[in-house]
This record gives structure tokens, sequence and C-alpha cells, in this order.
């Protein structure tokens, strides 16, 4: 193709083409493409050359041609001459041509300057419109980011501003934008974590006031299991021994499933605080959040403990109130350890569980003042053990609180040995001690059954004693030998101190039907404190010793018995005393005197009243031994009447009178029916029988004396024999 002739750079291959075309449209066809590339390229003038050479030399050869025939010559030069006017008009026509295509080039290159021109704004526009969306991709993302943050989706704001700034923002990281929005990212980061804080807050208050809720459904639930555990005890005998919170307990139990959190009365969600740690982790923040979240707890824990509790409201709302909280506070802890191990460790919960541990006990020791009623302190005692097995069921420690129990048990006690000793001085000072008559039996069962000294009452009080000491044990208490310990000192001290004391403070008396009363009372007391002793073993825990218990109360019965009894002999004796006082002997009498002295048949009625009357109560043996001290004593001051010093002589008269006197005793004495009681009268008989003797030698014959008055005092026999 002529293209490719004019490439190589082959003008005269070119215009031999052209001249060698073997019809005009092909001439043209070769002629104009040629021009249009000489033109193009600016080798026009090397084409013309060629074709004027190539011209040159076709003449040259008709002239050759001509030379040889002239006529075909001239022919030939005719025809030359038409084709050069042929070639004149077509160089001017070529000319023309190449003009015109030069101006159509410049055009054209005119038209592809602009076209060059346009394609460039063309691609610039493009690359702005591509940044521009880039750049709003980024705004639009950016705005994701916020919209996400306040629907609250903030994990997935987090993530959006994560692939913002990790792919997008690197798409148009040489603009401007870019940079104030890779600045805006920890702000933006900061944000998410301030709200899902304040959401975690939120989150957290709720708890807070919930924790009350939680706590009371949870000492509820703990109640139930009692329940079931008694139920099952009851059923099975041998679970007695196991308590709440064993392994046996928790196997029985195992099929009554229930979670403290969530349940139809609580539910607690934990996505808050999920979310807020997987922020944070996120964030590469968690150590503070770790610090923040215990500081938050720590704050929430000082707010739950008031400033003070009173004991004495009705129900005790507010201890229940204050431990309520204080477990709901813990469960809510020990669940967010199983929940999230990596928030809160072991140590700090059980820091703050001993704090709260301690100001509640602090809180309740300073209200401990108001409590006067061993009742309420049971009921205290109840709330508390509820509260420590509930909070064991939950894996804490609970020793600080066992051991204020022991606080409590020992007011518990104070209190229980105050009411019964109130109860007991408030019998003994209203008590007269005297025998009250009875004439009809519904008079004495209306007696009996107001009576606390009635064997059945008094051991019933004494048993409702015992018994509320193991009132404490109930439920939950670790331990019950100082119950058994505290009990047994408790009875001796109320016992003793309290009952036998204030027995024996009376005794001064000088009525002596108040003295056989307090007589009767302490043998009452001595057989109820054996009695005792035997409750006490069958009451007392499987922790203390085996073996019988002693109480040191019931010898100091049998010993008060002893005193009180001698206090009978003592007014007895006094009364004796005065009566023989009043004896008015004429021992030089005239005459012989037919009938018993006053005195004597006074001493013998006093003697006789008083069994029948004020000693009717007492045992037969106590009577015998007063009958046999007061015949006794009766005995020693008759015979000494005659022996005073104030009687110079004694005459017949006179010792019969002695012998009258004498001789009604002894069948006072013999009414009686006692051998024994004669016994006393024996000396008496003897030293009157031997101021009767006719021969007074027999008594210092050692022998006779032996057998007839053997009884008669070696020292007084002469004296009387004197007189």
């Amino acid at each position: 193709m002529p293209s490719a002739a004019f490439q190589r750079n082959d003008a005269d291959a070119v215009a031999q083409q052209i001249v060698i075309s073997s019809s005009e449209n092909e001439y043209f066809n070769r002629l104009i493409p040629a021009i249009k590339d000489t033109g193009f390229s600016g080798k026009g003038q090397q084409l013309l050359q060629s074709l004027g050479r190539h011209s040159a030399g076709r003449e040259a050869e008709i002239e050759g041609i001509c030379s040889a025939n002239h006529q075909g010559f001239v022919s030939s030069v005719n025809q030359l001459l038409q084709a050069r006017e042929k070639s004149v008009a077509l160089t001017s026509e070529i000319l023309r041509l190449n003009q015109s295509i030069k101006s159509s080039t410049e055009t054209l290159a005119q038209h592809k300057k602009s076209l060059v021109e346009s394609r460039v704004v063309r691609q610039n526009t493009n690359d702005a419109d591509e940044a521009l969306q880039d750049c709003l991709g980024v705004l639009r993302l950016a705005n994701q980011v916020h919209d996400l943050l306040a629907r609250k989706s903030y994990y997935s704001a987090l993530r959006a501003l994560e692939e913002l700034q990790n792919t997008h923002l690197q798409k148009i990281i040489r603009y401007k934008i870019a940079e104030l929005v890779q600045k805006s990212v920890p702000a933006t980061n900061k944000l998410i974590a301030d709200a899902v804080m304040g959401d975690l807050n939120t989150w957290l208050f709720r708890i807070r006031e919930t924790s009350q809720f939680i706590g009371e459904v949870a000492f509820f639930h703990t109640e139930q299991r009692r329940t079931r555990q008694k139920g099952r005890a009851e059923n099975i005998t041998a679970l007695n021994n196991f308590k709440l919170n064993s392994a046996v307990e928790h196997v029985a139990d195992e099929d009554e499933e229930f979670d403290i959190l969530d349940n139809e009365d609580v539910q607690v969600d934990f996505t808050p605080l999920f979310e807020c740690i997987h922020i944070h982790d996120a964030l590469h923040q968690m150590d503070t959040f770790r610090l923040d979240y215990a500081a938050t707890r720590r704050q929430q824990k000082d707010l739950l403990m008031p400033v003070s509790i009173t004991l004495v409201d009705a129900d005790s709302a507010s201890l229940s109130q204050l431990l309520e909280g204080i477990a709901g506070f813990s469960i809510i802890e020990k669940s967010t350890i199983t929940k999230a191990p990596n928030l809160r460790s072991l140590a700090d919960v059980d820091e703050l569980w001993d704090s709260m541990c301690q100001a509640a006990i602090t809180l309740i020791s300073n209200a401990l003042f108001e409590v006067n009623n061993a009742e309420l302190l049971l009921k205290i005692k109840g709330i508390i053990a509820l509260f420590i097995q509930t909070m064991s069921t939950w894996g804490y420690a609970v020793r600080s609180l066992d051991a204020f129990l022991m606080t409590l048990f020992d007011k518990y006690a104070e209190l229980l040995k105050r009411r019964f000793s109130d109860d007991f001085q408030e019998i003994v000072s209203t008590d007269d001690y005297m025998p009250m008559p009875i004439h009809k039996p519904d008079e004495y069962d209306k007696v009996v059954n107001v009576s606390w000294y009635t064997p059945e009452k008094s051991r019933e009080e004494l048993r409702n004693f015992l018994n509320q000491f193991y009132f404490f044990s109930d439920d939950h208490f670790q331990h019950p030998k100082i119950i058994d310990d505290t009990l047994k000192m408790s009875l001796d001290e109320l016992l003793c101190e309290k009952v036998c004391q204030s027995l024996v403070d009376r005794l001064s008396t000088q009525y002596l039907g108040q003295i056989v009363q307090i007589l009767i009372n302490l043998e009452h007391f001595e057989i109820a404190c054996k009695e005792l002793e035997q409750l006490l073993v069958a009451a007392r825990s499987n922790a203390s010793a085996g073996g019988s218990v002693v109480l040191k109360a019931t010898g100091q019965f049998c010993n008060s018995k002893k005193t009180a009894e001698k206090r009978i002999f003592e007014l007895v004796n006094s009364k004796i005393d005065d009566l023989i006082g009043t004896a008015e002997y004429d021992w030089t009498a005239s005459t012989l005197e037919t009938e018993p002295s006053n005195y004597m048949q006074t001493l013998t009625r006093y003697l006789s009243n008083i069994m029948t009357t004020v000693l009717l109560g007492l045992p037969t043996e106590i009577k015998e031994l007063i009958y046999f001290d007061a015949l006794s004593h009766a005995a020693t001051m008759i015979l000494s009447l005659p022996l005073s010093s104030e009687v110079r002589s004694i005459n017949p008269h006179g010792v019969a009178a002695l012998a009258k006197d004498v001789q009604y005793l002894t069948e006072f004495v013999d009414t009686l029916e006692n051998p024994i009681l004669k016994e006393n009268l024996d000396e008496l008989q003897q030293t009157v029988l031997l101021m009767q003797a006719e021969n007074s030698d027999d008594f210092y014959d050692v022998a006779t004396r032996n057998k007839k008055y053997g009884r008669v005092d070696a020292m007084n026999g002469p004296v009387l024999l004197e007189k």
C-alpha cells in the first residue's frame, strides 16, 4: 500500500507506482493518499521532485523515441504536452489538495488538542468525583457510627469505626478530610466507651436498687430448702444429722432447681456488663475498666450500708433490709465472677464481703442495747442464721458471722436469766410463804392451776427455760457445746443466786409457818434440780461429752434444806424455852399438886398443834426429826429447872410436881407412837426417879447406877440429891 511505501521513505518508488497505475481511478487512488501522507510528514517536496524526475525521464525517453520516429515523436510530443498540461493541472490540484489537507490537518490538530484537553478535564472530573464519593463514603460511615451509637449498638459502632479507620480512610489518606476523620477516631472511641459506661452505670444503679429484693428472694428460697429438709428428716430419721448446705442436703434437693437471678420474680440481664467488657477489651482498656468497675462497686457497697439500724422495729424490718441488701449485692458479685472471670477476682469479692460483714456486725452490735426481750433476740438470730445459710450456699466465708452469733447467744442467755430471775424475784418478794387453807377439792384445783410452786408448774417453767436455750441452736448454730455449758452455768447461777439464796435470806423470819414453807420449797427445788440434771443429759448436743450432769444448785438446795431445818429447830426450841420459862415450880411446896403444870399442858398442845398445822406439809422424816430435837431440847430445859442455882432445896412435893409433869409429857410422847422419841426423855425420867428414890446411895453404887440411873449425868445427880 502507498502508505507503507511512504513509511519506508522511498519517494521514488511511490512516484513509480503512481505513474504505472493502470487506470485513472487507480492513479488517483494512489496519488491522493501519497499526497496526504507526504503532507502530514512534510515530504511533499520530495514527492514533487520524484514526480519531476520521473516526468523528465519520460520526456527523455519520448525524445529518444521521437528521434527514431519523428511523426511518432510529434504525436508523442503532443501527447506529452497534453500530459504536461494535465500534469500541471494535476500539480495545481495537488497543491490545492495539499493546502486543503493542511488546513484540515490544522483544524484536526486543533480539535485533537481540544479533545485531549477535554479528556484531561473529564479525567480530573472523574477523579474528583471518585474522591468525592470516597469521602462521602467515609463521612457516611462516620455518621453511621454515630447512628449506631445513638441506637446503643456499641459493638457494631466500634466495628464500623475500625472498618472506617483501617479500610476506607486509606483510600482518601491524601486528602485533608482523612486527617480530620483520623483525629476524630480517639474521640469517637471515647464516646463509645463513655456511652457503654453510661449504660453500665444505669445497670449498676438498677442492680443496687434490686439487691434487696434479690436477697429477699434468696432468703425465701433458703427458707423453702429448710422446710423441705425438715420434711425429709421427719420421714427419714437419719437425715436429722445433716444440716442445710451439707452434701447430703444438696443431693436430696438437687431436683428443686431454682435460679436466684432468673425466675418469675427476678430477672437480672448481664448483657450491659458483657457489652461493656467486650467494648473495653476491643479498645484495649480492660485494665482501666477493671479498676473503674471495682471502684464503682466499692462505692455502691458503701451506699448500701446505712449509718445505723434499729432492732426493735416491726418484724425487724431494718435488720432484714440490711442483710437482704448485702445478700443481693454479694450474689451479684459471685455471679459476676462466674460469668466474667476476667473482670472480678475472688480476692476482691471476698474483701468486699468481709468489709460488709464487719460493717453489719458493727451496726447490729451498736443496736443491741435496744433489745431487752429474749424472743426478739431469738428472732434476730433467726434472721442472721438465714443470712448465713443463704450466703454459705454461694460459697462465702461466714466465720465472722458464726463468731458474732456467740455474742448474740451471750446476750440471749443474759436476757433469759434476767427474765427468769425477775420472775423468781417477784415470786419471792410477793409470796408470804404462808400455808393456804383449802376446804374443798375445787379450791385445791384452782390454787394448783395458778401456783408456780407446784411440782408440775415449776418443772414446766424450768423446762421452758431449758428449751428456750436450745431454741437458739435451731436452724444454724455451730457451737452447741457452748449452749450446754452456758445453760448449766445459767441454771446454777439462777437457782443458786436467785432462787436458793432468796429463800435462804427469808429464813430470818420469826414465823415458823413461813420457814416450813421455805423448807418445802427447797425440798421441791432439790427434786427439780435432779430432774433437770436428767433433762440436761437428754437434751445436750452430740458435741458434748457423755456422762452425768451435776448441778451445783442440787447440793446448795440440799445444804439450804439443812439450814432451814436448823432454823425450824431454833424457832421451835425458842418457843419451848419461852414456855418452859413460864414454869412456876414451888420446890418447897407444902401441898401436893394434883394436875400437871400449865406450861406443860401448853407445851404439849404446842407440839401437837404445830405437827398437825404448821408442820403438816413436811415429810414425815423431817417432822420426826423436829419432834426428836424438840423433845430432847424440852427435856434438857426441864432438867435445868431443878439444877438452877436459884433452887436451894427441893422437898418431896416439889419432886412430885416435877414427876407429874414428866409423866404427862411421857404420856404425850406415847401418843405419837414412835419409840425412838421416848429415848429423849430417858435422862429426865431417870433423874426424877433418882430424886424420888428413898435410898440415894444406890446412885453412888456404880453397878446399881448403871442399871437404874444409867442416863443420869454423873455430875447433876449428886447436885440434885443434895438439894
